[in-house]
């Protein structure tokens, strides 16, 4: 029992920590940590650290690159005509890919705004909270429709974290060129 609650108690002090160094963070970095949080299975705790394993998301023309960058995307194995794709090629950034990942396995819920949402996105800017709505519909949607077609679970997921990441990358140039300007 001590040690349950040595490990809870530590939980709240990093926690804190965490506030601590959001707070001394620019604000346009802030700004983007505040926003991502409107995407379904994102809390802080990850937005964090998306914010910072990537920085600046505007760094990337497009979210495709984005992708790349995480090591989402499908290998290709083409010569001449010959088009073959594999799995994913893991060549990118892990840490930001496995928090992208298990932020994707609550979009296996159906498309419902949850109270708590609904806080995180009050004052958000009218473009974050539409990209938020479309992602939470569109990422279920291809939930269902991937495991409909009876792929595997982890198969499924990466797939739809990979889409994930197109609408963190939204989020992030459209609240970066807000703040810019």
């Amino acid at each position: 029992m001590n040690e349950v609650e040595h490990c809870g108690l530590r939980i709240e002090r990093l926690e804190q920590l965490i506030d601590k160094a959001v707070e001394l963070t620019p604000a346009s970095m802030k700004e983007v940590v505040e926003a991502l949080q409107s995407l379904r299975g994102i809390a802080k705790v990850s937005a964090v650290t998306i914010v910072a394993e990537v920085g600046q998301l505007s760094r990337f023309a497009t979210a495709r690159q984005f992708m790349g960058y995480s090591g989402t995307i499908p290998s290709e194995h083409s010569s001449g005509e010959s088009v073959r794709r594999g799995g994913i090629t893991k060549t990118g950034n892990a840490h930001l890919r496995r928090v992208v990942v298990e932020a994707t396995w609550s979009q296996r819920h159906g498309p419902i705004l949850s109270a708590v949402r609904k806080l995180r996105m009050k004052g958000l800017p009218a473009e974050v909270q539409e990209i938020a709505n479309k992602a939470m519909h569109r990422l279920h949607a291809r939930y269902v429709r991937l495991e409909a077609r009876e792929k595997p679970k982890q198969k499924v997921v990466t797939a739809v974290a990979r889409e994930l990441l197109g609408f963190i990358w939204a989020i992030g140039v459209s609240v970066e060129k807000r703040h810019a300007a």
